[in-house]
């Protein structure tokens, strides 16, 4: 019996001693350009997805003409989050494939499927020009996005983890939210860029196309990226013993399995909860909250956030490294803490509607919502088995950023809108922030060890003996324990 067929590593340590043969050593290359291949494709991906979010206010105007900005800015992000309901059929269909089929066939598709969607809304003509037929055709090329995007992430972070050695997962993992933060820096860039270059006139007419025009050559780049990889030594070993064990026994459908995982199910919502609560409300909702609900001159808010995500790289890299060294739980639950105690200062410092002020509070968010970006993309493929894991993984992921995460800024401009009370986003960060920390300390340590239905990854062969090593010596002990034990009774 192998460790995946039963799909936790923990059984194999019982059924047989561990061999050279159960150790993989990573190739460093490949490991480099999964990872790259990963990051870059990742921001090709939310280049697309989070242009939609900062170019809001202009999409307001021109699909959703009304009296009211708050009206249109409700329109607008209520197209934003029907994407988002999209997204478990996404991963209900991408995830299950992707553990079939293999995890780089899959995440090819989704890329070229986001670059099409995008590429059309580019295309749409005005409410103007074809009246309520514009922000039904919006609705529709929204929905092709939701739908590859839910193969999307869960796909990427289990292959980086797949690729990764034990020691330096989180590490490796962060990349994957960098190359989400380069994605929307770009796309921040450049609709900050035409707001500032152009009339109001001539980015209402045909300003605001340019971003989604883009994204039709990038797709075509990062498509071409991701078929060049080599499927995760991973999927390589389990798809061989997956043939072996069906043929022995009857296999179970992925209805079965998701049952026996309802816990791990469980806490990948809350986790991805608080992760992306926190991220679409600091970086998709606040730009517009600034400009059409605070006034604050649209370019500078831009500008802020943009530069925002830019110092957030080097700390997303830095909370993956740290939570190799430390622990991922450690990490994440000083991200939930910290929302917790300094949402209310830091939507002050917002508020305040000046330069300095608004820099500060946006900075204290993001330096918090650092602690999700740089551990999440480590610690949730570690919840599940390899058999599973894509598919797992793209289901809960995307139920939870479908129903708490693309719905923020939906449901924070009704409550604020509803209310008028415009401290609604810190209540609002508060309230998920007390579900993070149930999460993650009900969140098992992952740090440094082996995913589960999978053998210990390592760098060298060297490090393979020493892992062999340790294993002997700590079974001697064992041995030598229980023999003291049987003496004394």
């Amino acid at each position: 019996m192998t460790a995946s067929s039963n799909g936790f590593w923990r059984h194999h340590k019982q059924e047989q001693r561990l061999s050279l043969d159960d150790i993989t050593v990573v190739d460093h290359s490949l490991l480099k350009r999964a990872v790259g291949a990963m990051a870059l494709g990742n921001a090709m991906e939310w280049f697309d997805f989070g242009v939609y979010s900062y170019i809001a206010v202009t999409l307001g105007k021109v699909f959703f003409p009304s009296s009211s900005p708050s009206a249109q800015l409700i329109a607008t992000f209520g197209t934003f989050a029907a994407a988002f309901l999209v997204r478990p059929i996404g991963g209900m269909v991408f995830g299950p494939l992707g553990d079939r089929i293999g995890r780089q066939r899959v995440l090819a598709m989704t890329m070229i499927m986001m670059a099409a969607g995008t590429f059309a809304i580019g295309l749409i003509p005005n409410y103007a020009t074809i009246g309520i037929l514009a922000p039904a055709l919006l609705l529709l090329a929204r929905l092709v996005q939701g739908f590859s995007t839910g193969g999307e992430y869960g796909g990427a972070a289990t292959f980086i983890a797949e690729f990764s050695t034990d020691k330096r997962r989180g590490f490796m993992g962060s990349f994957l939210e960098f190359g989400t933060l380069i994605g929307y820096v770009l796309g921040a860039g450049t609709v900050a860029l035409l707001t500032a270059t152009l009339s109001n006139d001539a980015l209402l007419s045909w300003g605001w196309r340019v971003p989604f025009l883009i994204a039709g050559p990038l797709g075509l780049v990062g498509l071409y990226i991701r078929m060049k990889l080599e499927e995760t030594p991973a999927f390589k070993k389990q798809a061989e013993e997956r043939e072996a064990e069906e043929r022995a026994l009857p296999s179970q459908s992925l209805r079965q399995l998701l049952v026996q995982q309802w816990k791990p199910l469980l806490l990948c919502v809350g986790l991805v909860l608080i992760f992306n609560v926190t991220d679409y409300m600091a970086l998709s909702y606040l730009p517009s909250y600034l400009s059409a609900t605070l006034h604050f001159n649209e370019t500078h808010g831009l500008f802020l956030v943009l530069l925002v995500m830019i110092l957030m790289m080097p700390m997303t890299l830095a909370a993956g490294r740290l939570s190799d060294a430390i622990g991922r739980k450690p990490v994440m639950l000083l991200g939930c803490v910290g929302l917790f105690a300094l949402s209310i200062p830091a939507l002050l410092l917002i508020r305040m509607g000046t330069v300095l002020p608004v820099f500060g509070g946006l900075m204290i968010l993001g330096v918090l919502l650092s602690c999700f970006t740089g551990v999440m993309p480590s610690a949730l493929p570690a919840l599940f088995p390899t058999r599973i894991r894509y598919g797992a993984l793209a289901i809960g992921f995307n139920i939870s950023v479908s129903l708490f995460g693309g719905t923020t800024p939906l449901v924070t401009a009704w409550l604020v809108e509803r209310t008028g009370n415009l401290m609604m986003p810190a209540y609002y960060l508060m309230g998920a922030s007390l579900i993070g920390i149930a999460s993650v300390l009900a969140l098992r340590e992952t740090a440094r060890k082996p995913l589960l239905g999978s053998g210990p990854c390592v760098a060298t062969r060297a490090e393979a003996h020493a892992v062999l090593r340790g294993e002997r010596e700590a079974e001697e002990m064992d041995e030598r324990f229980a023999a003291t034990a049987t003496a004394r009774a």
